[in-house]
């Protein structure tokens, strides 16, 4: 597949021509970065889903297999933009693939190498996600952004991809995880309005209805579910312990509320949300044994 960087600066110019003169000179800057020698090599894309490569200099060479899907939203106003600090040396990021609105799939870094998409993190018990996992950013502005709905095709597009890298990496469905999940006290992507049950419908991530959130079983737990709870978080694989203080503990709880229990996300463990909780880890045991 051919690189087709021409066309991207092409678009990157058309978008700067959009917005205001701030942004676009920033714009320009990254182009002519880019140009100037920062581009990485150009490499065939993994997915046949990928219609461009946009390769990133912003990788080095994994430490362990890969084993996780990483769903993030972009968050920022522009996807042209969102593109290019992805592709920016300076900017020190990156992520194997981008699905823009409309659907298209582009590929910024070859799935054998590590990308730059997961920063602090961890996941049961390991550290060094970007070593361990395939990112995938998702054009959407994101809670600075008012939270826009996911477009359809765009989300037909995720899954597409996602099946596609879980079939040709032999990794399990549940395994495809939120930025949030693997980073709580940083981050809240892609959004409580992330549509994961429509993915797991067609066989990517984990999900179960949600327990009902009513007066009674939104009560707040007593101590002693609230420790369970927290000891059950940590068995399905969020990084959090019964020593880590009150703050982490809540952005850990709101982080599994956001994802299988979206109708409230306050960080406060309630008994709507140790339901969720006990049909989530039976899913995954009968998967588990299934497999």
């Amino acid at each position: 597949m051919a690189v087709r960087f021409p066309l991207y600066v092409k678009s990157l110019y058309e978008s700067a021509e959009r917005v205001p003169q701030p942004q676009a000179q920033a714009i320009d800057v990254v182009v002519r970065s880019r140009l100037d020698g920062a581009m990485a090599s150009p490499f065939t894309a993994d997915s046949p889903l990928a219609s461009s490569v946009m390769a990133s200099p912003n990788l080095d060479e994994r430490c362990a297999p890969v084993e996780l899907i990483v769903l993030h939203y972009t968050g920022m106003p522009e996807e042209d933009a969102a593109l290019a600090r992805l592709c920016d040396a300076e900017a020190k990021v990156s992520s194997h693939y981008v699905v823009r609105e409309n659907g298209e799939v582009v590929q910024l870094v070859a799935e054998e190498k590590r990308a730059w998409h997961a920063g602090v993190s961890c996941w049961r018990g390991a550290s060094d996600i970007n070593s361990r996992s395939i990112g995938i950013e998702i054009v959407n502005p994101g809670h600075d952004g008012d939270c826009p709905p996911y477009p359809d095709p765009q989300i037909a597009a995720v899954i597409a991809l996602c099946r596609d890298i879980l079939a040709r990496n032999g990794i399990r469905r549940d395994q495809v995880l939120a930025h949030s999940d693997i980073a709580p006290t940083r981050k809240q992507d892609p959004g409580e309005w992330f549509p994961w049950g429509r993915l797991a419908a067609e066989g990517v991530g984990l999900w179960v209805e949600p327990a009902p959130l009513d007066d009674t079983s939104g009560a707040e737990a007593d101590a002693g579910e609230a420790a369970a709870f927290i000891g059950a978080l940590a068995g399905y694989g969020y990084g959090i312990t019964p020593a880590d203080p009150p703050e982490v503990k809540a952005a850990v709880v709101a982080a599994f509320q956001r994802h299988f229990r979206p109708a409230r996300g306050d960080g406060k463990v309630d008994r709507s949300s140790i339901e969720t909780l006990r049909r989530l880890l039976a899913a995954r045991q009968a998967l588990v044994v299934g497999a």
